[in-house]
């Protein structure tokens, strides 16, 4: 986006990384960038962000936060107990709260809120993550069919493998793309409809994955199976770096 023009604003957790960060897309693009310290897995944070993106008018909002428990497939009593889902769900309504009434007033803008694509149905052994990515899409499409006539676009995306930190950086290839392939491709889709998986190699797995009876998809050979080769396949294929 900082190359095709616009200024940014990025937040996130860590001052050190966005500083980083915002000189590298001011020194590549000439865009103007700022940051806000933010962690989301705080409650108390969305005042300060308010105060912090007065006087900017946010034409675009990417709802990108999300923790992911554990990588490989695990029962839900072998998650943590400390593991928080909230960021998954209760940052898209505040963020979205926070830009969606001046955008009404100028009846333009975009949110872009990224899901997942075990989101697309009930995932066993990705149970915590599956259900608060379902939520991210229900909110979206729901929250899309009252601001449409508005001039809003809403969308969310449904991406399987993205190769990124929260992911371990998973090796890719036809179907885990990298991060920059990934959002140079989902930007073709954005008014395509409420709902994308992304990329056209995401929608052709979730066609497929479609297809897949609902009796095997639950049975417990299928767990079996991500619990034995997908988890093996999972660890071979995870950088080093």
């Amino acid at each position: 986006m900082a190359k095709c023009g616009l200024n940014v604003v990025l937040i996130s957790r860590t001052l050190e990384k966005l500083q980083v960060l915002a000189r590298e897309i001011e020194r590549t693009t000439g865009s103007r960038v700022r940051v806000i310290q933010a962690d989301f897995t705080k409650d108390d944070i969305y005042e300060s962000i308010k105060e912090e993106l007065k006087g900017l008018e946010v034409g675009i909002l990417v709802n990108n936060v999300g923790m992911l428990p554990n990588l490989l497939p695990s029962r839900f009593l072998s998650v943590p107990d400390e593991i928080q889902v909230g960021p998954n769900c209760g940052l898209l309504f505040q963020m979205t709260q926070l830009v969606l009434k001046p955008m009404e007033s100028r009846r333009r803008g975009l949110i872009l809120n990224i899901s997942s694509g075990v989101a697309l149905c009930p995932w066993p052994l990705y149970t915590l993550y599956s259900a608060s990515k379902a939520f991210v899409c229900t909110f979206s499409k729901a929250l899309q069919a009252e601001y449409r006539a508005k001039g809003i676009i809403i969308q969310v995306l449904t991406p399987y493998a993205v190769s990124t930190p929260m992911t371990k950086y998973l090796n890719t290839n036809m179907v885990t793309k990298r991060a920059d392939e990934f959002v140079r491709e989902s930007l073709n889709f954005v008014t395509v409809g409420d709902e994308t998986c992304g990329c056209l190699a995401h929608e052709v797995l979730a066609s497929f994955l479609s297809l897949i009876p609902a009796w095997a998809f639950y049975s417990r050979a299928f767990q079996r199976f991500l619990l034995t080769r997908y988890t093996d396949y999972l660890r071979q294929n995870v950088s080093t770096r």
